[in-house]
């Protein structure tokens, strides 16, 4: 395929480096094949512990001069970078939706995304700011700045293969930090085709070798990253699961972790909603990366007065679905990520149906022409209860449970009666009902909406949430800060020098 020739994929490709170099390893090979058609596109050589070694030494090398560039300048670098992913803007949005499995708009979305977080990261480079404050002592000057902290780990996931590190990565550059990256095993290539672009970037400008790493392979890699003592700060993005190790190993040697994790968002329909946008919202928020997005819609909270209406109009929706080859612009819904995914979907199914689940838009694996790789599966709806235990987990699938309600209140405590706390949305025409779901006695999200759905959030606001979500913070408004160290100052510009708290001490 031409976009993988373009993007300089081999069918073998070392897995290992720290920007132009590649560091060749005799360790386990990752074969990547397509969730589209089931092809092999091509194979990564992972780390061994000596090449992960090699890769930390060089990148705290990298940022000890790294830290010296005045952050302008730093931001320059992200600016030539956002203009060089705009020329691989097409060919890495087909290689995210070939390997990845996502619709081609979605894939070359993320790339805009990256795009968009280098246009960011490029004005954020010159706001760094700190705070100016008086001091209780005559002659002082007291203020607070920020320093970066050395190497940035990060561990992104297959359902979003390069924008979450993108997310990440420009603010820990313009920041003044190095990054070293394993993306994940199931999308490896993405990895490899992104350290490629940098390279060019950073070898025209040479930037130090090391300020980004790349270190693909499997769970031992994060494990090395979570433990080690040379990397202050962890990212790590994926399951809950996945996330409570990092944060226990992160925690344990008392080092930083940044984490977004599992999400179970539900949209509140009421009485008073435009029906259109709110079926728009939630058609798309439940199908969209078929079901495999941390912000995917997975429950539907309406309003017992529009249930039936509602419940019609979303089976008719479902109807005009379009599942296919996501490179078919045509197409709604690709395929789930591989075979381990399509059974924790058919899983999920008998589940919430031995629980009393009834499934309105029956779901199922879809085969013959088109579908020879196993991992094309109906999206589908239940009525169910939220107590339900499969309604309580997130199941990265297109399975959307709907339930009713009575009262507002009633609403947000379904809302709020899940375990995650990632993203949520109400739909209506109240301003009331708006500003209740918005106060502290709504939503426990760490992303709340009105009148659109949980999926699809920019880039300028911080994105991320609460509970077993992580508590993490990425990509916009002052989530740079976690990137750096915070300074207190204080300054004795006279002869003297006086005690805080009026302390007397003279000799």
């Amino acid at each position: 395929m031409d976009f993988l020739k373009t993007l300089q994929i081999q069918s073998k490709n070392p897995g290992v480096s720290t920007g132009s170099t590649w560091i060749k390893t005799n360790a386990e090979i990752i074969s990547s094949y397509s969730p589209v058609d089931g092809s092999l596109i091509g194979s990564v050589v992972s780390a061994d512990k000596k090449a992960y070694d090699a890769v930390v030494t060089k990148a705290q090398s990298a940022f000890e001069e790294w830290r010296m560039w005045p952050a302008p300048k730093r931001g320059e670098i992200v600016r030539q970078l956002g203009e060089e992913l705009r020329k691989f803007k097409d060919p890495l949005g087909k290689l995210v939706s070939y390997e990845m499995g996502k619709s081609l708009q979605e894939g070359l979305g993320e790339v805009q995304e990256m795009i968009d977080i280098c246009d960011f990261a490029v004005g954020l480079s010159r706001q760094l700011h700190g705070l100016t404050m008086h001091s209780e002592r005559p002659g002082h000057r007291m203020y607070e700045q920020y320093h970066p902290l050395g190497i940035v780990g990060i561990i992104s996931a297959f359902n979003f293969p390069v924008a979450v590190w993108s997310w990440n990565t420009m603010l820990a550059w313009i920041c003044g930090d190095v990054a070293i990256w394993k993306p994940s095993e199931k999308t490896p290539l993405c990895g490899i085709a992104c350290q490629k672009i940098i390279q060019t970037v950073f070898k025209k400008n040479n930037v130090p070798e090391g300020v980004s790493c790349l270190v693909s392979g499997g769970r031992e890699v994060g494990e090395w990253m979570s433990n080690d003592l040379r990397v202050p700060l962890v990212s790590a993005t994926g399951s809950t699961r996945m996330g409570k190790a990092v944060a226990a190993s992160v925690g344990q040697r008392l080092g930083r972790s940044l984490l977004e994790l599992g999400g179970n968002n539900a949209i509140i329909i009421s009485k008073e909603a435009d029906l259109n946008i709110a079926m728009i919202a939630a058609t798309f928020g439940a199908v969209g990366t078929a079901g495999q997005r941390c912000t995917t819609t997975r429950r539907l909270i309406i309003h017992e007065k529009i249930y039936n209406k509602f419940k019609d109009m979303l089976i008719h929706a479902y109807k005009q679905l379009k599942i296919g080859n996501p490179l078919n612009e045509k197409n709604h819904v690709g395929p789930l990520i591989d075979k381990d995914a399509v059974n924790m979907y058919l899983s999920a199914i008998e589940k919430c149906k031995a629980e009393g689940g009834k499934f309105i838009v029956e779901g199922g694996v879809l085969k013959g022409k088109g579908y020879e790789s196993g991992c094309y599966v109906k999206p589908c709806i239940a009525e169910a209860k939220n107590s339900f235990e499969i309604v309580q987990h997130e199941t990265f699938a297109p399975i959307l449970y709907i339930m009713k309600y009575k009262t507002m209140d009633e609403a947000i405590a379904m809302q709020n009666g899940v375990p995650q706390g990632l993203s949520s949305s109400i739909v209506t025409n109240n301003l009331r009902e708006a500003e209740r779901f918005l106060s502290q006695a709504g939503s426990d999200c760490g992303i709340a909406n009105v009148n659109i759905g949980t999926s699809g959030a920019e880039i300028g606001g911080a994105f991320g949430g609460e509970k077993e979500t992580g508590g993490g913070r990425e990509s916009g408004s002052d989530a740079w800060k976690v990137y750096m160290r915070r300074q207190t100052n204080t300054i004795n510009y006279t002869d003297r020098l006086p005690l805080a708290q009026g302390i007397k001490f003279d000799l």
